[in-house]
């Protein structure tokens, strides 16, 4: 059985830096794309960012210049490191990923909270 469980959310101040991390285990042959997507109380679930298995990357707008994702293929992990956090970014931040045969996981989020 795959999970997936992230790490590294908390609260900080607008400015600041957090990095999220996202560790897959269990079965795994091969991976599509990992990447992460949020939700704010009351919005829909956005993607942020996403690699995939050729390190092709894609970002929201908003959060491009701003955000990085990176992944370490031996390990199964992705990284989101988020520079010049804004209290826009407040949400739950969740880890995906993406297999052959179009099968998705999902971790179970993280809270990211950016005081202004």
């Amino acid at each position: 059985q795959v999970q997936l469980v992230e790490s590294g959310g908390g609260l900080v101040q607008a400015g600041g830096c957090l990095r999220l991390s996202c560790t897959a285990s269990g079965t795994i042959f091969s991976i599509s794309a990992m990447g992460w997507y949020r939700q704010a109380p009351g919005k829909q679930r956005e993607l942020v960012a996403v690699i995939t298995s050729n390190t092709r990357t894609n970002y929201l707008d908003s959060v491009k210049g701003r955000f990085t994702i990176s992944r370490d293929n031996a390990k199964n992990t992705v990284y989101l490191q988020m520079n010049s956090l804004k209290p826009e970014d407040t949400a739950v931040y969740y880890c995906n990923m993406k297999v052959p045969g179009d099968l998705v996981y999902w971790g179970q989020g993280t809270q990211v909270t950016v005081s202004s």
